[in-house]
């Protein structure tokens, strides 16, 4: 039975500093790495091994997937991490082409799909603040609610329009084939995918709060069934 395993990205400067970060770029803060480094070796210890990692186009959540493979050997059983290019990709050059050993070789594959919500004009501002501006139901709203769009930003809803597709075309199949995935992302992307896994209406995913690097297993059978969720917190 092949297990998938979401994590969230470790703290990141801007969550630290309590910000709106969405789509800007920023790196984990040092409790950050040291979740990461932490997922690694919860992981390590319960005996869960990688053969493949997705995760989204952004620093934070790509640290943290290769602090999680890499701090602890036994969680990438063997292979080698590495990130993984698109040939069709227009921006890049196919350097990365080689002859080598799928058995040996663990890939990353990044995604925009499973970028975080976007924040639009809240991105880079204070949560505090902006509560004190707009009022602090509003910016629950802005935050928590599964189809209010902060000003030019997305909604829940819109991220599940591009998240759970990608899941279902990318990510289910490797599960079914019956390989271990990670899954390195976001607070809104994750949650968009847990709703549909634990069938959450849009009342309960507003209440659904995933804590920085703490892995979520489940485990899934050739049919696709998801079964068995273990926190590792």
């Amino acid at each position: 039975m092949a297990k998938l395993i979401l994590i969230r990205h470790g703290q990141s400067l801007w969550n630290a500093a309590n910000k709106f970060t969405g789509w800007v770029d920023v790196p984990m803060s040092e409790r950050g790495r040291a979740e990461a480094t932490i997922a690694s070796c919860k992981l390590r210890d319960g005996g869960y091994t990688v053969d493949i990692c997705f995760t989204s186009m952004l620093i934070r959540a790509i640290e943290t997937a290769i602090v999680c493979l890499t701090e602890c050997d036994a969680v990438r059983g063997g292979r080698i991490p590495y990130i993984w290019h698109d040939p069709a990709e227009p921006d890049w050059h196919g350097w990365d082409r080689h002859i080598g050993d799928p058995d040996k070789e663990l890939k990353i594959i990044c995604s925009p799909a499973l970028d975080e919500r976007y924040y639009g004009d809240l991105q880079g501002l204070n949560k505090a603040e902006m509560s004190e501006k707009f009022g602090a139901q509003q910016v629950h709203l802005w935050r928590r609610s599964y189809s209010v769009r902060p000003p030019g930003g997305e909604s829940l809803e819109d991220t599940v329009k591009r998240t759970v597709p990608f899941f279902e075309a990318a990510i289910l199949p490797e599960l079914k084939a019956g390989k271990n995935v990670m899954v390195a992302a976001h607070g809104n992307s994750l949650r968009s995918i847990l709703m549909v896994l634990d069938r959450l209406s849009e009342d309960e995913v507003a209440s659904l709060e995933l804590a920085t690097g703490v892995p979520i297993v489940y485990d899934v059978d050739a049919e696709g069934l998801f079964t068995n969720k273990q926190v590792l917190a």
